[in-house]
Protein backbone atom coordinates (compact mmCIF):
# COMPACT_ATOMS: atom_id res chain seq x y z
CA UNK A 1 0.00 0.00 0.00
CA UNK A 2 1.83 3.48 -0.80
CA UNK A 3 2.53 6.03 1.65
CA UNK A 4 1.03 8.92 2.37
CA UNK A 5 3.73 10.53 0.50
CA UNK A 6 6.79 9.63 -1.50
CA UNK A 7 9.55 11.21 -3.26
CA UNK A 8 12.39 9.65 -5.73
CA UNK A 9 15.83 11.18 -5.93
CA UNK A 10 17.68 10.83 -9.12
CA UNK A 11 21.31 11.08 -10.35
CA UNK A 12 23.79 9.57 -12.75
CA UNK A 13 25.72 8.25 -9.68
CA UNK A 14 25.43 7.07 -6.24
CA UNK A 15 28.40 9.10 -5.22
CA UNK A 16 26.64 12.66 -6.04
CA UNK A 17 23.94 11.15 -3.49
CA UNK A 18 25.86 10.39 -1.06
CA UNK A 19 27.95 13.66 -0.90
CA UNK A 20 25.75 16.01 -1.66
CA UNK A 21 21.93 14.81 -0.87
CA UNK A 22 22.07 13.05 2.52
CA UNK A 23 20.44 15.46 4.31
CA UNK A 24 17.55 16.28 2.56
CA UNK A 25 16.72 12.83 2.34
CA UNK A 26 17.14 12.24 5.84
CA UNK A 27 14.64 15.92 5.41
CA UNK A 28 12.31 13.91 3.58
CA UNK A 29 12.61 11.04 5.91
CA UNK A 30 11.32 13.40 8.90
CA UNK A 31 8.12 14.67 7.31
CA UNK A 32 7.22 11.25 6.93
CA UNK A 33 8.06 10.45 3.07
CA UNK A 34 9.13 7.54 1.98
CA UNK A 35 11.94 8.25 0.07
CA UNK A 36 13.69 5.73 -2.75
CA UNK A 37 16.94 7.10 -5.60
CA UNK A 38 17.79 5.69 -8.56
CA UNK A 39 21.24 6.76 -10.10
CA UNK A 40 23.80 4.65 -12.33
CA UNK A 41 26.03 2.12 -12.23
CA UNK A 42 25.29 -0.78 -9.57
CA UNK A 43 23.19 -0.44 -6.47
CA UNK A 44 24.38 1.02 -3.13
CA UNK A 45 23.72 1.48 -0.07
CA UNK A 46 22.24 4.84 0.55
CA UNK A 47 21.85 5.93 4.26
CA UNK A 48 17.76 7.45 4.56
CA UNK A 49 16.68 5.62 1.50
CA UNK A 50 13.92 2.87 1.42
CA UNK A 51 14.55 1.79 -1.48
CA UNK A 52 17.86 2.22 -4.43
CA UNK A 53 17.38 1.23 -7.95
CA UNK A 54 20.35 1.23 -10.43
CA UNK A 55 20.35 2.20 -14.04
CA UNK A 56 21.66 1.69 -16.57
CA UNK A 57 22.91 5.59 -17.40
CA UNK A 58 25.77 5.95 -19.71
CA UNK A 59 27.89 9.10 -20.48
CA UNK A 60 27.31 9.48 -23.76
CA UNK A 61 24.22 11.31 -24.20
CA UNK A 62 22.55 8.84 -27.40
CA UNK A 63 23.89 5.36 -25.39
CA UNK A 64 21.06 2.94 -25.17
CA UNK A 65 21.78 2.32 -21.77
CA UNK A 66 20.04 5.94 -21.21
CA UNK A 67 17.08 5.13 -22.86
CA UNK A 68 16.73 1.74 -21.29
CA UNK A 69 17.49 3.83 -18.14
CA UNK A 70 14.11 6.46 -19.10
CA UNK A 71 11.68 2.80 -19.47
CA UNK A 72 12.82 1.50 -15.94
CA UNK A 73 12.59 5.06 -14.70
CA UNK A 74 9.14 4.88 -16.28
CA UNK A 75 8.14 1.71 -15.20
CA UNK A 76 8.93 2.40 -11.42
CA UNK A 77 7.04 6.10 -11.49
CA UNK A 78 4.10 4.53 -13.01
CA UNK A 79 3.93 1.41 -10.24
CA UNK A 80 5.16 3.74 -6.67
CA UNK A 81 3.23 6.30 -8.03
CA UNK A 82 5.26 9.39 -6.45
CA UNK A 83 4.39 12.45 -5.33
CA UNK A 84 7.75 14.17 -5.86
CA UNK A 85 10.78 13.90 -8.27
CA UNK A 86 13.54 15.19 -7.38
CA UNK A 87 16.69 15.12 -10.17
CA UNK A 88 20.00 15.95 -10.22
CA UNK A 89 22.88 15.80 -12.72
CA UNK A 90 22.78 17.00 -16.19
CA UNK A 91 22.19 13.63 -17.72
CA UNK A 92 20.23 12.06 -15.13
CA UNK A 93 17.79 15.21 -15.18
CA UNK A 94 16.80 14.63 -18.85
CA UNK A 95 15.95 11.10 -19.32
CA UNK A 96 14.12 11.29 -15.85
CA UNK A 97 11.78 14.12 -17.15
CA UNK A 98 12.21 11.98 -20.87
CA UNK A 99 10.34 9.05 -18.50
CA UNK A 100 7.13 11.25 -17.23
CA UNK A 101 7.08 12.69 -21.15
CA UNK A 102 2.84 11.76 -21.52
CA UNK A 103 1.98 10.16 -18.75
CA UNK A 104 -1.25 10.77 -16.92
CA UNK A 105 -0.82 12.46 -13.11
CA UNK A 106 2.80 12.60 -13.24
CA UNK A 107 4.72 13.64 -9.75
CA UNK A 108 6.02 17.33 -9.50
CA UNK A 109 9.35 17.29 -10.70
CA UNK A 110 12.28 19.34 -9.54
CA UNK A 111 15.77 19.80 -11.75
CA UNK A 112 18.34 20.94 -9.27
CA UNK A 113 20.91 22.43 -11.71
CA UNK A 114 24.26 21.59 -10.65
CA UNK A 115 25.61 23.79 -13.12
CA UNK A 116 24.56 23.81 -17.06
CA UNK A 117 27.13 22.15 -18.93
CA UNK A 118 27.19 25.21 -21.70
CA UNK A 119 27.55 28.44 -21.10
CA UNK A 120 27.88 31.49 -24.08
CA UNK A 121 31.43 30.47 -24.93
CA UNK A 122 30.20 26.95 -25.71
CA UNK A 123 30.93 26.12 -29.70
CA UNK A 124 27.62 26.65 -30.95
CA UNK A 125 26.70 22.89 -31.87
CA UNK A 126 27.14 21.82 -28.69
CA UNK A 127 24.97 24.65 -27.08
CA UNK A 128 22.46 24.01 -29.23
CA UNK A 129 22.06 20.60 -28.47
CA UNK A 130 22.34 20.83 -24.56
CA UNK A 131 19.97 24.00 -24.90
CA UNK A 132 17.96 21.98 -26.97
CA UNK A 133 17.18 18.81 -24.47
CA UNK A 134 16.41 21.24 -21.28
CA UNK A 135 14.05 22.67 -23.57
CA UNK A 136 12.27 19.70 -24.71
CA UNK A 137 11.81 18.79 -20.78
CA UNK A 138 10.94 21.74 -19.54
CA UNK A 139 7.09 21.57 -19.96
CA UNK A 140 7.74 18.37 -17.64
CA UNK A 141 10.30 20.82 -15.30
CA UNK A 142 7.78 22.19 -11.97
CA UNK A 143 10.58 23.95 -10.36
CA UNK A 144 14.26 24.73 -11.42
CA UNK A 145 16.56 25.36 -8.97
CA UNK A 146 20.36 26.66 -9.82
CA UNK A 147 22.87 27.92 -8.19
CA UNK A 148 24.62 30.58 -9.81
CA UNK A 149 23.71 33.83 -11.87
CA UNK A 150 24.41 32.93 -15.17
CA UNK A 151 22.35 29.10 -14.92
CA UNK A 152 19.36 31.04 -13.37
CA UNK A 153 19.00 33.93 -16.05
CA UNK A 154 19.55 31.27 -18.66
CA UNK A 155 16.12 29.37 -16.96
CA UNK A 156 14.20 32.36 -16.53
CA UNK A 157 15.08 33.77 -20.05
CA UNK A 158 14.13 30.39 -22.04
CA UNK A 159 11.99 29.48 -19.60
CA UNK A 160 13.50 26.14 -18.74
CA UNK A 161 10.68 24.80 -15.76
CA UNK A 162 7.46 26.54 -14.70
CA UNK A 163 9.71 28.21 -12.25
CA UNK A 164 12.88 29.32 -11.40
CA UNK A 165 14.66 30.01 -7.72
CA UNK A 166 18.62 30.89 -7.08
CA UNK A 167 20.01 29.21 -4.18
CA UNK A 168 22.92 29.56 -2.85
CA UNK A 169 24.15 25.60 -3.27
CA UNK A 170 23.00 22.51 -1.21
CA UNK A 171 25.24 23.53 1.63
CA UNK A 172 28.25 22.24 2.65
CA UNK A 173 29.18 20.37 5.85
CA UNK A 174 31.79 22.63 7.34
CA UNK A 175 32.26 20.26 10.28
CA UNK A 176 33.81 17.54 8.84
CA UNK A 177 36.41 19.71 7.71
CA UNK A 178 37.22 21.11 10.97
CA UNK A 179 37.53 17.94 12.78
CA UNK A 180 40.89 17.91 10.93
CA UNK A 181 43.72 16.84 13.35
CA UNK A 182 45.90 19.22 14.70
CA UNK A 183 49.50 18.42 12.49
CA UNK A 184 47.86 16.72 9.51
CA UNK A 185 48.47 19.39 7.34
CA UNK A 186 52.16 18.75 8.04
CA UNK A 187 52.58 14.76 8.39
CA UNK A 188 50.88 15.19 4.73
CA UNK A 189 53.74 17.24 3.38
CA UNK A 190 56.26 14.76 5.00
CA UNK A 191 54.49 11.40 3.46
CA UNK A 192 54.40 12.97 0.02
CA UNK A 193 58.02 14.53 0.50
CA UNK A 194 57.17 17.77 -0.08
CA UNK A 195 59.21 20.47 1.22
CA UNK A 196 58.72 22.89 4.00
CA UNK A 197 59.11 25.83 2.09
CA UNK A 198 57.39 24.48 -0.77
CA UNK A 199 54.48 26.52 -2.23
CA UNK A 200 51.73 23.82 -2.53
CA UNK A 201 48.75 23.99 -4.49
CA UNK A 202 45.83 22.06 -4.72
CA UNK A 203 42.77 21.23 -6.86
CA UNK A 204 40.72 18.07 -6.16
CA UNK A 205 38.41 17.10 -8.94
CA UNK A 206 37.56 14.56 -11.56
CA UNK A 207 39.79 13.82 -14.29
CA UNK A 208 37.82 14.89 -17.18
CA UNK A 209 38.16 17.44 -19.97
CA UNK A 210 35.51 20.04 -18.30
CA UNK A 211 37.79 19.99 -14.66
CA UNK A 212 41.01 21.04 -17.42
CA UNK A 213 44.14 19.60 -15.05
CA UNK A 214 46.15 20.18 -17.75
CA UNK A 215 46.43 23.97 -18.08
CA UNK A 216 47.54 23.98 -14.77
CA UNK A 217 50.47 20.79 -15.55
CA UNK A 218 51.63 23.14 -18.22
CA UNK A 219 51.69 26.06 -16.49
CA UNK A 220 54.17 24.30 -13.79
CA UNK A 221 56.84 24.35 -16.20
CA UNK A 222 56.99 28.29 -16.28
CA UNK A 223 56.95 28.40 -12.16
CA UNK A 224 59.28 28.35 -10.33
CA UNK A 225 60.56 24.86 -8.25
CA UNK A 226 59.72 25.32 -4.87
CA UNK A 227 55.84 25.33 -6.42
CA UNK A 228 54.08 21.94 -6.30
CA UNK A 229 50.76 21.26 -7.33
CA UNK A 230 48.18 18.09 -6.13
CA UNK A 231 45.60 16.68 -8.12
CA UNK A 232 43.49 14.30 -5.88
CA UNK A 233 41.00 12.27 -7.80
CA UNK A 234 40.47 10.02 -10.44
CA UNK A 235 38.77 9.92 -13.74
CA UNK A 236 38.92 9.20 -17.83
CA UNK A 237 41.51 11.47 -18.25
CA UNK A 238 43.72 10.49 -15.35
CA UNK A 239 46.53 8.54 -17.32
CA UNK A 240 46.84 11.31 -20.02
CA UNK A 241 47.21 14.18 -17.27
CA UNK A 242 50.20 11.75 -15.82
CA UNK A 243 51.96 10.71 -19.22
CA UNK A 244 51.76 14.66 -19.46
CA UNK A 245 53.57 15.97 -16.21
CA UNK A 246 55.65 13.08 -17.18
CA UNK A 247 56.88 14.32 -20.57
CA UNK A 248 56.87 17.84 -18.94
CA UNK A 249 59.76 16.83 -16.52
CA UNK A 250 57.44 17.26 -13.35
CA UNK A 251 57.03 13.99 -11.97
CA UNK A 252 58.18 15.25 -8.44
CA UNK A 253 56.27 18.54 -8.39
CA UNK A 254 52.50 17.53 -9.65
CA UNK A 255 51.66 14.62 -7.86
CA UNK A 256 48.30 12.17 -8.26
CA UNK A 257 47.54 10.93 -4.69
CA UNK A 258 44.11 8.99 -6.37
CA UNK A 259 40.83 9.57 -4.58
CA UNK A 260 41.55 11.16 -1.61
CA UNK A 261 38.99 10.37 1.55
CA UNK A 262 41.27 12.95 3.80
CA UNK A 263 40.59 16.17 1.94
CA UNK A 264 40.78 18.16 5.11
CA UNK A 265 44.55 17.45 5.71
CA UNK A 266 45.59 18.17 2.05
CA UNK A 267 43.72 21.82 2.56
CA UNK A 268 45.70 22.05 5.78
CA UNK A 269 48.65 21.19 4.19
CA UNK A 270 47.94 23.75 1.12
CA UNK A 271 48.90 27.35 0.79
CA UNK A 272 46.62 27.90 -2.35
CA UNK A 273 43.62 26.06 -4.01
CA UNK A 274 43.88 26.31 -8.13
CA UNK A 275 40.53 25.50 -9.83
CA UNK A 276 40.70 25.36 -13.37
CA UNK A 277 37.39 23.99 -14.37
CA UNK A 278 35.71 25.39 -17.98
CA UNK A 279 32.32 25.77 -16.30
CA UNK A 280 30.59 25.05 -12.60
CA UNK A 281 27.32 24.98 -10.51
CA UNK A 282 28.68 26.48 -7.45
CA UNK A 283 31.80 24.10 -6.96
CA UNK A 284 32.39 22.47 -3.45
CA UNK A 285 36.00 21.81 -3.82
CA UNK A 286 36.39 25.70 -4.04
CA UNK A 287 33.86 26.29 -1.23
CA UNK A 288 35.60 23.77 1.35
CA UNK A 289 39.12 25.49 0.24
CA UNK A 290 37.67 28.92 0.97
CA UNK A 291 36.08 27.68 4.78
CA UNK A 292 39.65 26.57 5.32
CA UNK A 293 40.80 30.27 4.97
CA UNK A 294 42.76 29.20 1.35
CA UNK A 295 43.55 31.82 -1.34
CA UNK A 296 41.72 31.03 -4.47
CA UNK A 297 43.73 31.19 -8.09
CA UNK A 298 40.59 30.55 -10.25
CA UNK A 299 39.53 30.37 -14.07
CA UNK A 300 37.00 33.14 -14.25
CA UNK A 301 33.86 30.52 -15.02
CA UNK A 302 30.20 30.60 -13.65
CA UNK A 303 30.24 29.16 -10.45
CA UNK A 304 33.43 30.51 -9.89
CA UNK A 305 32.81 33.96 -10.06
CA UNK A 306 30.01 33.55 -8.01
CA UNK A 307 32.16 32.69 -5.29
CA UNK A 308 34.89 34.52 -5.67
CA UNK A 309 35.84 38.55 -5.41
CA UNK A 310 38.86 38.86 -7.95
CA UNK A 311 41.35 40.28 -5.66
CA UNK A 312 39.33 40.37 -2.52
CA UNK A 313 38.99 36.66 -1.67
CA UNK A 314 40.70 35.18 -4.73
CA UNK A 315 42.47 35.77 -8.20
CA UNK A 316 40.53 35.02 -11.15
CA UNK A 317 42.05 34.46 -14.52
CA UNK A 318 40.54 33.56 -18.49
CA UNK A 319 40.04 30.14 -18.81
CA UNK A 320 42.42 28.28 -20.06
CA UNK A 321 45.11 31.03 -20.02
CA UNK A 322 48.73 28.83 -18.99
CA UNK A 323 50.78 32.29 -18.89
CA UNK A 324 47.76 34.08 -16.89
CA UNK A 325 47.21 31.34 -14.77
CA UNK A 326 50.99 31.32 -13.62
CA UNK A 327 51.24 34.84 -13.18
CA UNK A 328 48.56 34.85 -10.47
CA UNK A 329 50.24 31.79 -9.06
CA UNK A 330 53.85 33.55 -9.05
CA UNK A 331 52.35 36.81 -7.39
CA UNK A 332 50.87 34.44 -4.24
CA UNK A 333 53.93 33.01 -4.31
CA UNK A 334 55.96 35.97 -4.05
CA UNK A 335 53.15 37.98 -1.60
CA UNK A 336 52.50 36.16 1.78
CA UNK A 337 50.89 38.83 3.50
CA UNK A 338 48.43 38.84 0.10
CA UNK A 339 47.84 35.34 0.61
CA UNK A 340 46.87 35.66 4.23
CA UNK A 341 44.60 38.58 3.62
CA UNK A 342 42.82 37.30 0.78
CA UNK A 343 42.69 33.33 2.72
CA UNK A 344 41.26 35.11 5.86
CA UNK A 345 38.51 36.90 3.31
CA UNK A 346 37.95 34.04 1.81
CA UNK A 347 36.93 32.34 5.27
CA UNK A 348 34.53 35.12 5.69
CA UNK A 349 33.17 34.72 2.22
CA UNK A 350 32.20 31.05 2.54
CA UNK A 351 29.90 31.35 5.94
CA UNK A 352 26.76 31.92 4.19
CA UNK A 353 27.44 28.39 2.18
CA UNK A 354 27.20 25.94 5.30
CA UNK A 355 24.56 23.46 5.25
CA UNK A 356 23.05 24.79 8.27
CA UNK A 357 22.41 28.37 6.71
CA UNK A 358 21.41 27.17 2.93
CA UNK A 359 19.36 24.19 3.92
CA UNK A 360 16.19 26.41 5.39
CA UNK A 361 16.53 27.93 2.07
CA UNK A 362 16.40 24.69 -0.17
CA UNK A 363 13.43 23.26 2.26
CA UNK A 364 11.51 26.50 1.76
CA UNK A 365 11.36 26.55 -2.15
CA UNK A 366 10.02 22.31 -1.05
CA UNK A 367 7.78 23.56 0.80
CA UNK A 368 6.09 25.88 -1.94
CA UNK A 369 6.36 23.13 -4.81
CA UNK A 370 4.63 20.73 -2.22
CA UNK A 371 2.33 22.64 -1.45
CA UNK A 372 1.24 24.67 -4.73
Amino acid sequence: MKQAHSVLFTASTFSHIRRFHLPYLRWFREQGWQVDVACGGAPEPIPEADRVIALPLEKRMAAPGNFRAAALLRREIKENRYDLISAHTSLAAFFTRLAVMGLKDRPKLINTVHGYLFDDNTPAMKRAVLLGAEKLTAGKTDLVLTMNRWDYDLARAKHLGARAALIPGMGVDFSLLDSAVPGAGREKRAAYGIAPDAFLMVYPAEFSPRKSQEVLIRAMAGLPERAVLVLPGSGELLDECKALAARLGLEKRVLFPGEAGDMAAWYAAADAAVPASRSEGLPFNVMEAMHMGLPIVASAVKGHTDLIADGRTGLLYPYGDEAAFAAAAGRLMDDRALCTSLGRAAKEAAAPYALDRVMPHVTAQLQTLMEG
